[in-house]
Formats: structure tokens, C-alpha cells, sequence
């Protein structure tokens, strides 16, 4: 059989960014996230503890997760990749880190409203997010070999949506035929198919099976048509060792190298305080708007339109004037739409009252979602392709590595900070007020790095 040919590798690679997009829109943000702390909040108040400290505190306890997980993460990630590039071989960790992310989303199947199993749900989405986050670190190594310093921001960009696209249908499917709200319905108005309870939320479990099957059926083309480039191997135990070394020589010069330096910064502040907004953006509508899970997931399609439009043309506009300018503007966007949101509630609009019952808050918190899902695919991308500028061409798996070390080494500082300024505050709206300071200070770093990267010294 022959090599794949270039366009199908292409698309064999942007064929993992539709594989996990189902975790990100489904089970981080708009299913699964809010259904996890609706059960927290109901036992909270059958305990007898007040409505809006219960919602607080079921904010609080998602966010402790995250930061258990994003720890485990952070210390492991550049480690995987100095020993993937020492060993020349990514694609067994793509295999091993795939079936750890089979095995925590099929566990999500077990949180059942009886006896909400609280901590083992959190060890299994632990399980799903580890795998994605590391089968991440080596398909974004594999990106540099798939073209030219200047295409890679288009490619990028295109998986980018095309992922979005794969969120948007999965999204559908799951509001339409499987996810019931209050009255154990669908969007449709219909009850579960394949005879799932409504009662037990079945429909709303079967989140975490949907996105396994859906990751298995996508990456069978991902495995076909991506191959790594071929180039010397040693084993296991030396690659280890040699990547042990590597990776603090690295660590040692990586201050010399102040682009690198500043952007991995930068990057780590502002990427965590979007994980913040997705993580946290779905729980904070249903509490603050008492939203169903049906409404937020309408949120959510609304929001992938936009991403899946605007990241396939800012992968464009990567490509015609360079990933720093791309990231310096969504930074703006979004500090902007964060201040927006914190003034919206049931009861007022950008801090101004309104009518009971009126559809502004809703209105207007669709919009900030539509603009959010547009920008937040757009950064993500761009700062993919900054990436690769920044990187040494000879150790891009371990640079991969440092770059998720910077997006979780303080990952659990923004679900940390809103999870202290939820307890602290009793309030859900002043609880997310860290995630601005944190845009903020991403977007200062930014002044230090340099548009086109800064080389390596060769005995760096």
C-alpha cells in the first residue's frame, strides 16, 4: 500500500481535533459540567444549606477537580514529550493516551442522580481529560511536518474549526435525541431514545459513551493517513534517561531564551483563564440565569457556529500577518466580554435592572457566547502556530510538552481562584472575576515576544 498522500495526511491530522471536540463542548462545558453540578447543588440543599451558597459551592468542588487534574498534567506533560523526541516515536503515546481517555469518558456513564457518586466521577472526567491533554501534546508535535512555516497557521486554523464542526453535530445529536431537562425531555420534546430513563438522566449520562464512540469511529482515518516521519529510534529505557537530561538543560537555558520565555508566560495565563470561561461558562448560566441544560446547550451550538466561522478565517489571517497580532486582538475580545458577563443576571443587564421575566439576560448572554466561541477557537489556533515559530525544529514534541506545562501548569489557578472566590464570596458572578486578572497579565507578557520567535543557540 502507498504513503498517504499530503492532502490526506492533512486531514488525517485534523481528524483528532473533531475526534475530542465532543469533550471539550459535551462534557467540560455544556452537558455534562452543568448536569455534574446540578447533582451537587441538589444534594447541597436537600442537606438543608441555602440555594445560592449550594451553587457556589458546586462551582467550588468542579473547580478543585480541575486543579487536581491540571496538577497531575502540568509536572507530566514535558516529561512525555523530551522522552517521545529522545525515543522518535509519538504515535504509541497517541495509542496509550487514547485508551486513557476511552476509559474515563465510558466511566462518566456511572453518575446516576441516586446517590450521586461525587468523587468517582471526578477520577473518571480526571481520566478523559488527562488523555486528551497528552494524545494533545503529540498530534500538535506532528503539526510542523505537515507544511511550510507560513501554511501551518491555515492548517492549524482549519483543524481548529473543523473540530468545531464535529462540536456543533455531536452538540446537536445529543440535545435533539439523548440530553433531557427538567420534564425528562429532549429539545425535541420527546423523552431519551434507545429507551434511556429519563428519570435516572440516562439520556444526559450517555454523554461520556457518546464521545468514546465518536473519538474511536474519527481517529480510524487519523490512524491511516498520519504517519510520523521516519528517523533514528532507541529504546525505551535510554529515551528516559536522555530525556530526563534533555528537559532540564532545557528548563536551565529556557530563561536565555526570553521570546520562548515570555510567550510560554503569557500563554499560560491567558489559556488558563479560557479554560476557565469554557469550564466554568455552562455552570455559571445555570446558576446565575437558572438555565436547563437544553438552554445551555443551545448556548453552546450558538457558539461553536461562530467558532467554526471565525477560526477557519483567523487560521487566514494567522496566515497573512502572523499568530501575534491574531492573539494580541482576542485577548481584548475577551477581556471585554468577561466584564460584560459579569454584569448580566436574572434581574439586570450590564448592571442596569430589568423587567421579571424578561429575555434580555438570556439575549444578552447569548451574544457574549457567540462572541466567546468566535475568538476562543481563534487563539487556541494561533497560539498552536506561535508555538511552532518559538520551537527548536529538533525538539518540538518537548516543546509541546513545556507549552502544556504552561497551560497547565497553573491550570489549577483559575479553577483554584474561582473555586476561593466562590467559597469566599458566596457569589457565582464576583467567583470568575480572577479569569479577567489573568487575560490581563497574558496580554502584558505578550511585549516580550518576538512575532517570528527567537533561535536556539546551538548549545542550547
Amino acid at each position: 500500500m502507498g504513503q498517504p498522500s499530503h492532502r490526506k495526511r492533512i486531514w488525517g491530522w485534523m481528524m483528532y481535533d473533531w475526534a475530542t471536540q465532543p469533550f471539550h463542548t459535551l462534557i467540560i462545558t455544556f452537558i455534562f459540567g452543568p448536569y455534574f453540578a446540578e447533582q451537587v447543588i441538589a444534594y447541597l440543599t436537600a442537606g438543608g444549606m441555602e440555594a445560592g451558597a449550594a451553587k457556589a459551592e458546586a462551582q467550588a468542588v468542579w473547580g478543585y477537580g480541575l486543579t487536581i487534574t491540571g496538577l497531575i498534567i502540568a509536572f507530566s506533560a514535558p516529561v512525555l514529550g523530551s522522552i517521545a523526541d529522545e525515543s522518535g516515536a509519538k504515535m504509541p503515546w497517541i495509542k496509550v493516551f487514547s485508551l486513557t481517555y476511552l476509559v474515563g469518558t465510558l466511566g462518566l456513564w456511572i453518575a446516576s442522580p441516586v446517590d450521586f457518586p461525587t468523587t468517582l466521577v471526578l477520577i473518571f472526567f480526571g481520566l478523559g481529560l488527562i488523555g486528551v491533554e497528552f494524545t494533545t501534546i503529540f498530534t500538535n508535535a506532528l503539526l510542523p511536518n505537515l507544511g511550510t512555516r507560513e501554511e501551518i497557521g491555515k492548517i492549524s486554523g482549519d483543524g481548529w474549526a473543523w473540530g468545531y464542526v464535529g462540536g456543533i453535530i455531536t452538540l446537536a445529536v445529543m440535545l435533539l435525541l439523548f440530553a433531557e431537562n427538567a420534564d425528562g425531555v429532549t429539545l425535541l420534546g420527546k423523552p431519551p431514545i434507545l429507551g434511556l430513563d429519563p428519570a435516572l438522566r440516562e439520556g444526559t449520562r450517555f454523554v461520556g459513551p457518546f464521545a468514546a464512540i465518536w473519538f474511536v469511529l474519527s481517529m480510524v482515518l487519523f490512524f491511516l493517513w498520519v504517519h510520523e516521519p521516519k528517523g533514528a529510534k532507541i529504546n525505551v529505557g535510554e529515551a528516559v534517561s536522555k530525556g530526563f537530561r534533555d528537559l532540564g538543560r532545557t528548563l536551565s537555558h529556557l530563561p536565555q531564551q526570553k521570546s520562548l520565555f515570555a510567550f510560554l508566560g503569557s500563554s499560560m495565563l491567558y489559556r488558563d483563564a479560557l479554560n476557565g470561561v469554557f469550564a466554568f461558562g455552562g455552570i455559571y448560566a445555570l446558576g446565575a440565569l437558572e438555565w436547563s441544560t437544553v438552554q445551555i446547550g443551545v448556548f453552546g451550538v450558538l457558539s461553536l457556529i461562530t467558532g467554526t466561522v471565525f477560526t477557519y478565517l483567523g487560521g487566514r489571517a494567522d496566515r497573512a500577518y502572523g499568530p501575534k497580532p491574531v492573539i494580541l486582538a482576542t485577548i481584548l475580545i475577551l477581556i471585554a466580554v468577561c466584564v460584560a458577563v459579569l454584569g448580566i443576571t436574572r434581574d439586570s443587564v450590564f448592571f442596569m435592572p430589568v423587567p421579571e421575566g424578561s429575555a434580555l439576560p438570556d439575549i444578552a448572554f447569548y451574544i457574549c457566547g457567540a462572541v466567546l466561541g468566535a475568538v476562543g477557537g481563534i487563539i487556541q489556533s494561533a497560539s498552536r502556530t506561535m508555538m511552532v515559530r518559538q520551537a527548536h525544529p529538533e525538539r518540538m514534541t518537548e516543546a509541546f510538552g513545556l507549552y502544556a506545562l504552561s497551560g497547565k501548569a497553573t491550570s489549577f489557578l483559575a479553577p483554584g481562584l474561582i473555586a476561593l472566590a466562590s467559597d469566599l464570596s458566596g457569589s457565582q458572578r464576583l467567583g470568575i472575576t480572577p479569569l479577567i486578572a489573568l487575560f490581563f497579565l497574558g496580554l502584558v507578557l505578550l511585549a516580550w515576544v518576538h512575532p517570528e520567535g527567537t533561535k536556539v543557540t546551538d548549545d542550547a
